[in-house]
């Protein structure tokens, strides 16, 4: 995995923190749903920009938006080149995977 400077980090976090679930009043990335984020550099200090995501189950009705608005929540950040989201099915998403601002919001504790 590359290491970006934190703040590019910040800022792709803050992006993905945008992009809700449909049926779930919880972004993705507090659901747990962002499995990898690889921010690769390439040239001009821009970066290529890798995401592996999953869904809540693999019937969803909008299984094939979720990577395209993950990609639209990022796209306008001058600091990203190509951005690649892949949808992945292993391992399988679980409630243990909700961030603690996502067990809140859905009253989990």
């Amino acid at each position: 995995m590359t290491t970006a400077p934190p703040d590019l980090m910040e800022k792709i976090l803050a992006g993905l923190r945008t992009v809700y679930d449909p049926e779930i009043p919880v972004n993705l990335y507090d659901l747990g749903l962002i499995y990898r984020i690889e921010p690769m550099p390439v040239a001009d200090g821009k970066y290529d920009l890798a995401i592996d995501m999953t869904l809540t189950a693999p019937g969803c009705p909008v299984a094939g938006e979720m990577p395209d608005m993950v990609r639209d929540a990022l796209i306008d950040m001058p600091e990203l080149n190509e951005i690649t989201v892949r949808l992945v099915w292993d391992p399988p998403w679980d409630q243990s995977r909700l961030s603690d601002e996502a067990r809140l919001q859905l009253n989990m504790f």
